[in-house]
């Protein structure tokens, strides 16, 4: 059975550590994205999806790998987190925004559903502010809020094609963009780990094991699933 992940943003971080899983369950492994993986056994299109015509330089090495796939496992997992308020918010910016996290996974999609065969799976990254919000990353949130009514919507349109779906919406995961974005200043870390039950960051291995939970099983077909340790409302 040939079985295979493409996935997008995998050179670090949560899509890193998912490309190094499916590879060691006998996955062929593409990534897509800027910067190169540094995966030896995974290949690489180096592609820049803020870039509306970005899929025209891969789409047809995409498609020869579906057409042969028994079994594809689409994840949508590359993101842009930009700082910014509706106070403020350019147009050009929110755009650039929404290409990369909510219009490129729908141009995947629509140039390789047609492709897929039933049991094939279609996963896409969310975050815990795909369904709250907080202050200071306006775009980043709208479209998180955007990737699960699409997820929803691929629910509904691929009902009875045996191609299953699923929102997955970390917490706060120890990455290098959580990390960009929240400096090392200790304040800021005690304060964010203080937002979760357990006290502490998530291992981007533990959102891996959700994934592939989710890669194996039809039942949460639509589903929304929140791997956060349980964050502390305040």
């Amino acid at each position: 059975m040939s079985k295979v992940l493409i996935l997008s943003g995998g050179s670090q971080g949560i899509g890193f550590a998912t490309a190094k899983r499916f590879l060691a369950e006998g996955y062929r492994v593409i990534n897509l994205s800027r910067r190169p993986i540094d995966l030896a056994g995974a290949e690489q299109l180096c592609v820049d999806m803020q870039k509306r015509d970005w899929l025209d330089t891969c789409i047809d090495d995409l498609q020869a790998v579906v057409k042969q796939a028994d079994k594809l496992v689409l994840l949508h997992n590359a993101a842009r987190h930009d700082g910014d308020s509706v106070r403020d918010l350019e147009p050009e910016n929110f755009a650039d925004v929404l290409q990369v996290n909510l219009v490129a996974p729908q141009q995947l999609n629509a140039a390789l559903i047609p492709l897929m065969k039933a049991g094939s799976v279609i996963l896409y990254m969310g975050s815990t502010l795909s369904e709250k919000a907080v202050a200071g990353c306006a775009s980043y949130i709208a479209s998180k809020h955007g990737v699960i009514g699409l997820m929803r919507a691929t629910t509904q349109d691929l009902a009875g094609l045996g191609i299953h779906t699923a929102c997955i919406c970390p917490g706060f995961t120890d990455t290098a963009m959580l990390r960009g974005n929240i400096g090392d200043d200790p304040e800021v870390m005690a304060a964010i780990t203080g937002m979760v039950s357990y006290g502490r960051l998530i291992d981007p291995a533990e959102i891996v094991e959700t994934l592939f939970f989710c890669a194996q099983n039809p039942v949460i077909n639509g589903s929304v699933l929140h791997a956060n340790l349980g964050q502390i409302e305040r």
